[in-house]
């Protein structure tokens, strides 16, 4: 991924947003990653694959619930915070 400093994305933004449609761009301010400037087509997709993560989980979840593998409420947040 091609990075830049905040100060470059500011006055490159035409360029950036060229940029952004071939590969994702990393914005970067005084040395540490701040941003990621994406195609709306990579954001789509990272948001799809979101939805559908999401709705594994609860189907897996689900099934859980119907073989009675349930967890208390300190063990749920554990397993939570441990991801």
């Amino acid at each position: 991924m091609q990075a830049m400093t905040a100060n470059e994305a500011k006055t490159q933004f035409g360029e950036i947003l060229l940029k952004a449609q071939r590969s994702p761009v990393q914005i970067n301010k005084h040395g540490k990653p701040v941003a990621v400037m994406l195609s709306i087509q990579d954001y789509e997709n990272l948001e799809e694959l979101k939805l559908k993560w999401l709705q594994m989980r609860a189907l897996n979840a689900d099934e859980q619930i119907r073989k009675g593998e349930l967890l208390n409420g300190e063990a749920f947040m554990d397993v939570l915070l441990s991801r």
